[in-house]
This record gives structure tokens, C-alpha cells and sequence, in this order.
């Protein structure tokens, strides 16, 4: 039977870990790149990235570990021992992640009912995780989560670590009451603030709220994603032009599977 879980905590599982030290997903790729092909150049050119980038990630991965990963030969380059027995490490760790977690995708409210309805329509067995966009992307970086549906791309620049998608645009309304705002937890407030910085709006920041209610009753001016208020039968008058305020909503994940390709899809046939 299909259908999904709704969890608040997660029991830590993260997938790469040597000691109390954490490898990414990126510099676990490269070593094993590197035992298997011999060299860096080859190891590199396999994965689609320059030498340089290559070396840069051995050299964080030893820094992690404060061991030497790699050595160079008449040949090319092998793993240390040290290098081995991280990569058994990080393998043993993975085959107790398949094992012990389900399928797992993470989400704001914004996009909570766009996410269940498209596990619902792809049949996906799933347990989904509702929170804000800076811990559920500390959840994928720690792999205890598959895929995150993301309000605000901030999160994904300068990670090359990470794949994504673009799922579509989403719109707010600016509720101006004056200068006193109260900050939603949820959504792509940073863009939305942004817009009265580039107008030279005077503002305060004086709270914030994780209820929706709160903020709709709260007398102070806000910002909210349409979708919010249209799941509440609502209507508001948006002091700025809701164009300006639009962002793109991304499916965010750390390497490409057959559940996360279809439910990406039906995401992307949803939204357009």
C-alpha cells in the first residue's frame, strides 16, 4: 500500500562519516573515481570535472579526516590505506542507510499540498518531513532525506555537491500596513524583503511567526505565498506588483534515483 508519513524528527543516519568526521557525497565520488581509475586526470575526466576540481575535493576529504587519502606512483595514483578504510567506512554506512530509512522527501507548508498530491499520483511509498528550507536542505546534506522541494534557490548556489530542477514559479502578496512587518518562517521571505530593499522602503522586522493565522492576524504588514492564502478561501490585495515577488520553487537532491525522476516529473506536470 502506498502513501506517506509525516515526521517531525529524524533519527540521525548520515551516510558518509569516518570517525566523527564527515565526507561528502562529491569527495566520496572522486576517491572512488581515483581507485578505480588509477589517476586524478582519469578519475576526473570520468566524472565530468577538471583535475583541479578533483584534487581540491581529495584534499578537503583528507582535511576532513586529518589523514592522506591518496599517493601518488610511477603510475598514477592509489588509495592509502587510510584511503581504503574510509571508503569501506563510507560503503558500510550507505548499505545501513538503504536498510534502515525509507524513502524520504522534505518540503515547506508552502508547497506541502503540491508535494502530497503528487506522491499520492505517482503511488510513491514516501515519509515527508515539513519544515523550513534551511533544515531540510541540512537534512539532505546529511542524506536523511532523498529529495527537498525548495522555496528560496539561495540554499543550492555554490554547491556542487548537489543536483536540481526547477518545478515551476510560485507567487506572494505583500500585505502593506505600515512599516512593522512580521516575518513568515516559511516560504521565499528573503526575496520578498529583498523587493523593499531595492525600492528603499523603510521597515522593521519586529517578529516572526510559524502560524499562519498568527501572521494573518497579527495587524502588521507581511508577506505570504499565494498558494497559502488561496487554501484558505482568502483574497488580499498585494501592495506590490505580485511579478516582481514571483520565485521559482526547485526539487533539490543528491543523486538521481527512479522515485526521485518520477516524482519529480508529476511535480513538474502539476505545476505546469
Amino acid at each position: 500500500m502506498s502513501g506517506y508519513t509525516c515526521a517531525v524528527d529524524i533519527r540521525m543516519m548520515p551516510a558518509a562519516m569516518s570517525g566523527r568526521k564527515r565526507i561528502t557525497d562529491r569527495q566520496t565520488e572522486v576517491l572512488k573515481a581515483v581507485h578505480e581509475h588509477g589517476s586524478i586526470n582519469a578519475a576526473a575526466a570520468s566524472l565530468g570535472i577538471s583535475a583541479s576540481v578533483a584534487f581540491r575535493h581529495i584534499k578537503e576529504a583528507e582535511r576532513s579526516v586529518s589523514e592522506t587519502l591518496l599517493r601518488s606512483t610511477p603510475r598514477g595514483s592509489v588509495l592509502t590505506e587510510a584511503g581504503k578504510e574510509v571508503l569501506g567506512a563510507i560503503a558500510s554506512a550507505g548499505e545501513r542507510l538503504s536498510y534502515d530509512r525509507r524513502f524520504t522527501v522534505a518540503c515547506s507548508p508552502v508547497t506541502e499540498e503540491l508535494l502530497m498530491s503528487a506522491i499520492s499520483s505517482v503511488g510513491t511509498d514516501a515519509d515527508l518531513v515539513i519544515s523550513d528550507d534551511e533544515m531540510n536542505m541540512r537534512m539532505l546534506r546529511k542524506e536523511e532525506t532523498d529529495l527537498v522541494i525548495l522555496d528560496d534557490p539561495v540554499h543550492v548556489f555554490d554547491d556542487d555537491s548537489l543536483q536540481w530542477q526547477e518545478i515551476g514559479l510560485m507567487g506572494m502578496v505583500h500585505v502593506d500596513k505600515g512599516s512593522s512587518y512580521i516575518r513568515y518562517r516559511y516560504g521565499a521571505q528573503r526575496i520578498a524583503f529583498r523587493q523593499l530593499d531595492t525600492i528603499g522602503k523603510e521597515y522593521s522586522i519586529d517578529s516572526e511567526t510559524l502560524s499562519l493565522n498568527d501572521l494573518l492576524d497579527s495587524g502588521k504588514s507581511f508577506f505570504i505565498d499565494e498558494v497559502l492564502l488561496m487554501r484558505k478561501g482568502m483574497r488580499l490585495h498585494s501592495s506590490t506588483d505580485p511579478a516582481l515577488l514571483r520565485h521559482s520553487i526547485l526539487a533539490v537532491y543528491r543523486r538521481t534515483t527512479p522515485a526521485v525522476e518520477r516524482l519529480i516529473g508529476e511535480l513538474q506536470r502539476k505545476r505546469s
